[in-house]
């Protein structure tokens, strides 16, 4: 899809992040005009896209600025075609010790652009996420699925949706509403299981520490979430819609984590820490996704296997060791 984005005036938000920062470089790729929006900070860090390539961040314009400032966010919009938001706080555990700091950033921010594209025009692609469905009632699930927050964090991808179909509703606003399952590759965060076992793993340890292994997860590699993305802001099918992207098939934890590990050729034992335990109640038991509907709308479909994309991520981290502790739990 990379050619409907070519001169295409487009803003990602949360573009420093790990979907921000692949999704920034593929529009540069298929020739948009990018604004990356970074969270404001005294050090000017310009967070994963200092992984990419140089001569595609000198592409892009980059502005630092904060989505809870509803008049930044308009005027941040107001000459954009296409806004990707994808900027969030994201981490579960973390929603559990500061919850009132998710409402603002997930819901007031979303409303704060969506109150902007209102103004001025252009289509939405929000960021949704799997967790807004809780434990699965049946699988696959597809996007009729009951939503049913399972901790703080999903409780304000949830407000953030629906504030987005009211407006979709009530203004007839041109949004799109996407909710990746689990996507994994290159540049993830220390805290996701994948680049957890593969932390531990080059330490060569004798026992990697994991929390739940039964839970089942849809993994979808981040290529194919990225084109998921664009496909969203360029198909005229997509409008005023919520599509899942997922790959379809569901693999355990601990399955998961023995085939890193034996990819890795690391005969590690795979242990539980009880300090990286859910909840008992906010535990999420099975995510598998349908992307039927998306794929109907607009021919998207995944074309990286799991063992493919976990081969890529391994052979990325092994290339970058310094971006991922041995130990330690991350947050």
């Amino acid at each position: 899809m990379l050619q409907t984005v070519r001169g295409r005036r487009v803003l990602v938000s949360g573009a420093g992040g790990f979907i921000g920062s692949h999704l920034v470089e593929a529009l540069v790729a298929g020739g948009a005009e990018v604004k990356a929006l970074l969270h404001y900070n005294a050090q000017g860090s310009i967070g994963n896209l200092a992984l990419v390539p140089p001569e595609v961040v000198a592409q892009v314009k980059i502005v630092h600025g904060d989505i809870c400032d509803a008049d930044f966010c308009r005027q941040l919009i107001e000459d954009r075609e296409v806004i990707f938001h994808l900027g969030a706080l994201i981490a579960i555990p973390y929603s559990y010790a500061a919850p009132r700091s998710y409402v603002s950033t997930n819901i007031g921010g979303t409303l704060n652009l969506l109150e902007g594209v209102r103004a001025t025009g252009g289509r939405l692609v929000h960021t949704s996420t799997s967790e807004v469905y809780g434990s699965a009632r049946y699988v696959p699930i597809d996007e009729a699925h009951p939503l049913q927050a399972q901790s703080p964090y999903a409780a304000t991808k949830i407000g953030a949706d629906k504030l987005v179909e009211a407006y979709v509703r009530s203004f007839d606003l041109d949004a799109v509403t996407v909710r990746p399952f689990n996507t994994f590759g290159p540049r993830q965060s220390a805290r996701a299981i994948i680049p957890t076992v593969i932390g531990q793993a080059l330490g060569r340890p004798k026992s990697v520490q994991l929390g739940a292994l039964t839970p089942v997860r849809d993994l979808t590699y981040v290529s194919d979430t990225v084109d998921g993305f664009i496909t969203a802001g360029a198909a005229p099918a997509a409008k005023g819609r919520v599509f899942n992207l997922g790959t379809g098939v569901g693999v355990a934890i601990g399955d998961l984590a023995a085939l890193i590990l034996k990819l890795m050729g690391c005969d590690a034992r795979v242990e539980l820490d009880p300090q990286r335990m859910r909840p008992e109640a906010s535990e999420v038991d099975r995510l598998i996704s349908s992307h039927a509907a998306f794929t109907e709308a607009t021919g998207w479909a995944p074309q990286v296997s799991l063992e493919q994309g976990i081969q890529r991520t391994i052979d990325y981290f092994v290339s970058r060791p310094d971006l991922l502790p041995r130990t330690g739990y991350v947050v």
